[in-house]
């Protein structure tokens, strides 16, 4: 059993627990208070002595070591027991400034929930299933933040240091190095780049926790963490088409539906009495069927919805008795136009086989 009262079971990398790191660092916490192992020590974040701390199975975790032990899972809330635990140690946290606990929500709710889709493999990434609409949120939330920040002071909220600072600190530090591999700019909002280059500067703990993040980000990237995520190592290097020019507007097409997604229109060579094509507006690497992966969930479920309204509308000549959808892919399937189509078909019986 280890002799030191907690035991902080977290991982260089891990930005949330960096939060916890960071309170420590800032009170100088010697190890025989809170000493910092990996969950790796217990075998792993899926083993049954460390589901036994956090049944979750995440980083971090705080073990009270105790003679009747207990364990407090979730860094905000490992966090606010430290601030409390060790109140009268190092500053508070607490800075006479709501903007620091607004801050800290603000980061919990809606910028951590999302942060995945800048290094899981796959969404969902919170309630995205797209990671260039998750992307967007998350400078969305950047940007909000940024009108929080005080215009005075190294910190956040000014002169002291807070709780929002710790938590927002090391996300950022993941944003700053992982934005560029999504060909987005690694500057940040005006204050929010000034604040995170000076408390690097100025506040050794941050630099500390800093470096920790980088290093291990490194190693993850000379992994080839990135080389198969879509938008990073993965992106759409096919030519443009036609479909392309129709969307953008540079040839006339008959359209039927329009949404920031998807787009209908009529054949302009009708193999039926009523023949409309669907499209996605951003290929996103679907040049064929044959590419789709998890990333492409929603916008096929969406071309699929679509497909349906369509083949009910009989004013475009379908009989509302049914239609038939195709997707042609690659050569052999007949695929002319290399971004996804599906071609629905109707206004009179089908034969089967088709041809």
């Amino acid at each position: 059993m280890s002799t030191s009262k907690h035991t902080l079971y977290d991982v260089p990398v891990s930005n949330n627990g960096a939060r916890c790191r960071l309170i420590l660092y800032k009170k100088q916490m010697p190890s025989d208070e809170v000493q910092i192992i990996s969950p790796m020590d217990l075998g792993g974040l899926k083993s049954a002595e460390y589901l036994s701390l956090n049944p979750q199975g995440k980083m971090p975790c705080l073990s009270i070591n105790s003679d009747e032990p207990s364990s407090i899972p979730e860094s905000d809330t490992i966090c606010r027991y430290l601030m409390s635990r060790y109140a009268n140690v190092g500053p508070s946290f607490l800075p006479d400034n709501y903007k620091s606990n607004l801050i800290a929500r603000l980061h919990d709710m809606y910028i951590t929930t999302i942060q995945g889709c800048l290094y899981k493999a796959a969404p969902p990434f919170g309630i995205f299933m797209t990671r260039s609409k998750a992307i967007d949120e998350l400078k969305r939330q950047l940007d909000i933040i940024d009108e929080l920040v005080e215009d005075e002071g190294l910190y956040l909220t000014g002169d002291d240091v807070s709780l929002g600072d710790v938590s927002l600190f090391p996300t950022i530090v993941f944003v700053k190095f992982m934005f560029p591999k999504f060909g987005e700019s690694a500057l940040l909002p005006t204050k929010l780049e000034k604040w995170y280059n000076e408390v690097i500067k100025n506040d050794a703990d941050f630099a500390k926790v800093h470096k920790e993040i980088l290093t291990a980000l490194n190693k993850w990237s000379d992994g080839g963490r990135w080389d198969s995520i879509w938008m990073a190592g993965l992106r759409d290097e096919e030519n443009e088409t036609i479909f392309d020019k129709i969307i953008n507007g540079d040839i006339p097409a008959s359209v039927v539906y329009d949404d920031e997604d998807v787009l209908a229109f009529k054949d302009i060579a009708p193999a039926a009495p009523a023949h409309v094509l669907v499209i996605p507006k951003d290929r996103a690497n679907l040049s064929s069927l044959r590419k789709a992966s998890k990333d492409h969930i929603e916008i096929l479920g969406k071309m699929l919805m679509v497909a349906g309204d369509i083949a009910k509308d009989e004013t475009l000549g379908f009989t509302g008795n049914g239609a038939r959808l195709v997707i042609n892919d690659g050569a052999d399937g007949g695929q002319e136009v290399p971004h996804l189509h599906m071609h629905v078909l109707g206004g009179r019986k089908m034969e089967w086989p088709p041809g």
